[in-house]
């Protein structure tokens, strides 16, 4: 049995992981101005930088092309790598939520933009800190409650 390569995509851990740093440092500078034009664009911005990692896989961001280009000649080869499905699922759920904040930001609606803002904050300094992929973690809770359902 063949398994199709593009259905099986292996990434560097480390990869996403520069790119919740990027998207921390975004949208910490988001949440720190709120819905003024400034944090709209940046909001934008990080809808723009999810929609790749959201539709192809976290291997297809501009966060990814950096570290693989600037990052992962310095550092070496990753000792493992991972499914790109949990960190895309993640990338799925930030895209959301900064589309949330950046509709409800347009629309006036600041604590609306603060909150979805800081969320995107919060699961961002959980990966990029510790580790810890909120997005991934939800990922695999869901599979496991439907691969039991079936």
């Amino acid at each position: 049995m063949t398994t199709d390569p593009k259905l099986d995509v292996q990434i560097d851990p480390r990869g996403y992981r520069f790119g919740a740093a990027v998207t921390l440092a975004l949208s910490a500078a988001a949440v720190i101005v709120g819905s003024t034009t400034a944090g709209l664009v940046v909001m934008g911005v990080l809808v723009a930088l999810f929609l790749p990692g959201a539709t192809i896989g976290p291997q297809a961001t501009l966060q990814a092309a950096v570290f693989k280009r600037l990052i992962a000649p310095r550092i070496g080869k990753p000792t493992e790598t991972e499914s790109f499905r949990p960190p895309r699922f993640a990338q799925q759920m930030g895209l959301g939520m900064s589309i949330a904040a950046l509709a409800l930001g347009l629309a006036s609606v600041n604590l609306g933009f603060l909150i979805f803002g800081a969320l995107i904050l919060a699961a961002s300094f959980l990966n990029a800190v510790f580790g810890f992929c909120l997005g991934c973690e939800i990922y695999l809770l869901l599979k496991r409650l439907t691969t039991k359902a079936a």
